[in-house]
């Protein structure tokens, strides 16, 4: 695989679990919630835990590709973290606002 097929795929998997959490009822992607649903703190946990996931991706892509690991600054990491929030858009929208208007339009 290239590195350019790597580098789309890992963005396409970014975009993907950024917006999991708001797309799934289930907690942590495998049980159901309790009878209220799933909380908005369990989202936002679920959704640190995806960041951390694509982090590693990430990383061991970086690993196969160049053979090393650059470290990196807390700049990198606020910035990366604030990427990863702008692709959770679509499903925070979707679900806080338009899942909403899809119901009472029906």
């Amino acid at each position: 695989m290239g590195i350019t097929v790597a580098v789309v795929a890992l963005l396409l998997i970014a975009l993907v679990a950024a917006n999991l959490p708001w797309l799934t009822e289930r907690v942590l992607f495998i049980r159901r919630p309790p009878a209220g649903g799933k909380p908005e703190w369990m989202r936002l946990l679920e959704w640190a835990l995806m960041f951390a996931v694509v982090g590693l991706l990430a990383a061991g892509l970086e690993y196969r590709a160049i053979g090393e690991i650059y470290q990196q600054d807390w700049e990198f990491w606020v910035v990366n973290l604030c990427l990863f929030a702008i692709m959770a858009l679509p499903g925070f929208i979707y679900y806080h606002d338009l899942r909403r208007y899809l119901r009472k339009r029906r």
